[in-house]
């Protein structure tokens, strides 16, 4: 077949494979312990599993509502209202995705256009800046400091403009594993009074929350909750990424224009998933013993690492947690991590990537949803560099 010879111009030239498909690969061919990319290695609840063969054999296996199943729409907001005080009409408000990379990438395409800037607090997770570059929009930073990752509202209300069409947040934060506080989305709701700007909270992490600390989610403030899309990820909560399924919550004149979107895009999501998820979330002790659950598995990791040289503030939420390797090498992080995979067996994310200019603070990610065996095996290996 003839080598395609015509020009191509690429709407996202700068965008190079990801580094978590890029230390996943590394992972595989050195057999090394992942403990990069962000998914469990143990099975999800098998009733889960049983619901969705059952839906299967029942007939679910056409196109579901474009919307979303509305028994799983009804029970998300039933979730939504009485965790945050908020209610969402289950007909205009909330949708169900493909995920919520989707719901985020669809929410972008719906409103933002060429030259339009959107604030993005840095390091971020990858997926929010190729949305935007490939919509004609303008990402602007905040940088995160590399001690508690704390916003600088009075730096953060410096980069809006009159360009600004909407702001990208996410809480419990991939990847430092911090959370914003409930004055942390107090200055966010005030900096954004009289504007017409958009918030996409990104908030897949909402039930792995540690240490008695409150996930504040976006929903339970009024006038953020008025300009807020809330995206959530069921593959994150039930330890299914494979499914790949989410939802968003907004407003109905967002939401009206979100589906306008939607619906060419994907349409619908998996409607067997979506029956079986219906009845699973009706039993709210399978999303709120997630805290205990990992916090259980955190701890394991940070005893695991107590006689090792990595500096460690402990993960406030999400199933990450940094680690400051400066006492064992000043090597770039992304030539540390390769190393650690090549010598040690090991795989990891280095956060240089996810900075501003990659600004690297000798920092690395490692994901702790993995089996206590996984886990162990790990920290043993990490405890002699």
């Amino acid at each position: 077949m003839p080598k395609y010879s015509h020009k191509i111009f690429s709407k996202l030239p700068n965008v190079k494979t990801t580094i978590f498909t890029t230390m996943g690969q590394l992972a595989q061919k050195h057999n090394a312990i992942n403990l990069s990319q962000g998914f469990p290695n143990f099975e999800p609840d098998p009733s889960l599993i049983d619901l969705v063969t059952q839906a299967m054999k029942q007939g679910y296996n056409q196109y579901a509502p474009m919307a979303g199943v509305l028994e799983l729409r009804e029970i998300i907001a039933e979730k939504i209202e009485q965790l945050y005080g908020r209610h969402y009409n289950p007909d205009s408000e909330i949708t169900v995705t493909i995920g919520a990379t989707q719901a985020i990438f669809t929410i972008i395409t719906a409103f933002i256009s060429h030259g339009d800037e959107v604030v993005v607090i840095k390091p971020a997770y990858d997926c929010y800046e190729p949305a935007i570059e490939v919509n004609g929009g303008i990402p602007v930073f905040v940088q995160l400091n590399n001690i508690d990752f704390k916003v600088d509202w009075e730096e953060f209300r410096s980069k809006i403009t009159s360009k600004t069409k909407m702001v990208i947040i996410n809480t419990p934060h991939n990847p430092s594993g911090t959370i914003f506080s409930k004055e942390d989305m107090l200055q966010l709701q005030q900096s954004l009074e009289k504007t017409d700007i958009i918030v996409i909270s990104d908030e897949v992490y909402e039930h792995i929350v540690f240490d008695d600390l409150e996930h504040e989610s976006a929903s339970k403030f009024d006038d953020l909750a008025t300009r807020t899309f809330v995206c959530g990820s069921f593959g994150k909560t039930f330890h299914i990424t494979g499914w790949k399924m989410g939802y968003c919550a907004g407003p109905s004149e967002l939401m009206h224009e979100f589906r306008k979107t939607h619906q060419f895009n994907v349409f619908s999501a998996d409607h067997a998933v979506q029956k079986a998820l219906a009845t699973y979330l009706k039993e709210p002790e399978h999303y709120l013993s997630l805290n205990k659950f990992y916090q259980d598995k955190r701890d394991l990791f940070l005893s695991g690492l107590s006689n090792s040289r990595f500096k460690i503030h402990p993960s406030q939420g999400t199933y990450f947690q940094l680690v400051d390797f400066s006492d064992i090498t000043l090597e770039l992080d992304e030539v540390f991590a390769e190393r650690l995979v090549k010598e040690f067996q090991i795989a990891s994310i280095p956060i240089s990537g996810f900075n501003t200019m990659g600004i690297d603070n000798h920092l690395m990610r490692f994901c702790f949803a993995k089996t206590n065996e996984t886990l162990e095996k790990a920290t043993a290996i990490l405890c002699k560099l």
